[in-house]
């Protein structure tokens, strides 16, 4: 059934071309009945081409609706009575108010014809029985008349309303699916960003720190065996802790899969800088770290954002400082703000490796740190301080910790 259904929703046409048959031959016995040849020529022309209207009112409903005008005068002319025919006005007044894509200006036209129309026709043949009616019965029955074409219009131009608000709907919906759509794509882009920076961070420190390890457990191998060991130890401690890492990052990736019980390690805090500072001291980098203020609560994408900038810049020391650097790690309470400075006596780095977008295509870690602080609100400052060396600050706002 519903094969059929939209087998005539795609086919209108020859919907209405079915309709139109019976109402030929109908309307062909009433023409055979009339005994005047030339009216008989006439109606039979009519004919044609009222069921030419019903056959095409939805294909051409304009065009239709301008026939049926030119129909309807002849009819007045000619003295062709009402007729079975006569059921395609009914047919394309509905049609012009209701099509959303017809001119208001047609259905407009429709609606003069549905109202003047029948009255003329009454008025037109009213002749033959003048002295049976009175004007007031004559009043009643060309309402009467006039009534179902005027209904046939309100009911198209309601259905036309109808049709135009649930075709607003679905556009909305429309919209509205490609706006979540789009949302989600931007979601899923700044998450893959984030998740991109997060890996840079894991890789870099503590590949960092198990390259330095392995280089100087090689140089002691056989003069101190005991430290040789502590080095392979903290390169397999660094080694477990970038893979737990990783872990985590890449299970964001995963779609519908639940994390094991212990498998993935909590985020990253201000509570780890003390195992972080550790470790990097561990690989030979000495690093004076201090607290100022107060310790409070501090938001969790904060959090994060220290512990990254401080690795990051950690790490950016091993690899640009040179030999014999120290570096400097203090952390500021302040009333509304948090505030972080990183700094090194090194060497520091080379002028393309901090600025944004360097030509060498470098930099990344430092654009990472812009990105992370940018995203909670803060301001960083990053480059060679005036008497050598590497310095990063940074300022995060602790209002929505308050």
């Amino acid at each position: 059934m519903q094969r059929l259904y939209d087998f005539l929703r795609r086919h209108p046409t020859g919907v209405d071309t079915f309709w139109a048959v019976p109402l030929l031959g109908i309307n062909s016995l009433w023409v055979a009945s009339r005994t005047d040849g030339f009216q008989q020529l006439i109606a039979a022309i009519f004919t044609i081409g009222l069921c030419l209207v019903v056959a095409l009112r939805r294909k051409a409903p304009v065009k239709m609706l301008l026939l049926t005008a030119a129909i309807g005068v002849g009819q007045l002319v000619f003295r062709i009575e009402t007729n079975p025919g006569d059921a395609a006005m009914f047919a394309i007044t509905y049609t012009v108010a209701s099509a959303p894509t017809v001119p208001r200006w047609a259905s407009r036209c429709a609606l003069v014809g549905a109202v003047v129309g029948p009255a003329l026709s009454f008025w037109r043949f009213r002749e033959a029985e003048a002295g049976s009616q009175t004007v007031g019965e004559s009043l009643f029955v060309t309402v009467l008349l006039t009534v179902p074409f005027v209904l046939a219009w309100v009911l198209g131009d309601s259905m036309r309303t109808r049709r135009a608000y649930w075709a607003q709907l679905e556009e909305r919906a429309a919209r509205l699916e490609k706006e979540r759509e789009a949302q989600a794509r931007i979601a899923v882009a700044a998450e893959r960003a984030r998740i991109a920076r997060e890996l840079h961070d894991v890789v870099a420190h503590n590949v960092s720190v198990m390259v330095v390890q392995a280089d100087g457990a090689a140089y002691v191998l056989d003069a101190a065996p005991e430290q040789t060991r502590k080095a392979l130890e903290t390169i397999s401690g660094t080694g477990r802790q970038a893979l737990a890492e990783m872990r985590r990052l890449l299970g964001v990736l995963r779609t519908g899969e639940q994390p094991e019980s212990g498998e993935y390690v909590p985020q990253p805090g201000v509570e780890q800088l003390t195992e972080l500072i550790d470790q990097v001291r561990s690989a030979g980098l000495p690093v004076d770290f201090r607290r100022e203020g107060e310790p409070r609560e501090v938001p969790s994408s904060v959090e994060l954002t220290v512990y990254r900038i401080v690795q990051e810049a950690l790490t950016n020391t091993r690899k640009h400082g040179g030999p014999d650097v120290g570096a400097t790690v203090r952390l500021s309470y302040r009333d509304d703000d948090l505030d972080l400075l990183v700094e090194d006596d090194g060497r520091g780095a080379q002028r393309e490796l901090y600025e944004e977008g360097g030509s060498d295509g470098l930099g990344h870690g430092l654009i990472g740190m812009r990105e992370r602080v940018g995203m909670v609100g803060g301001t960083l400052a990053a480059g060679p301080r005036p008497g050598g060396g590497f310095r990063v600050s940074a300022v995060l706002p602790l209002k929505s910790a308050r």
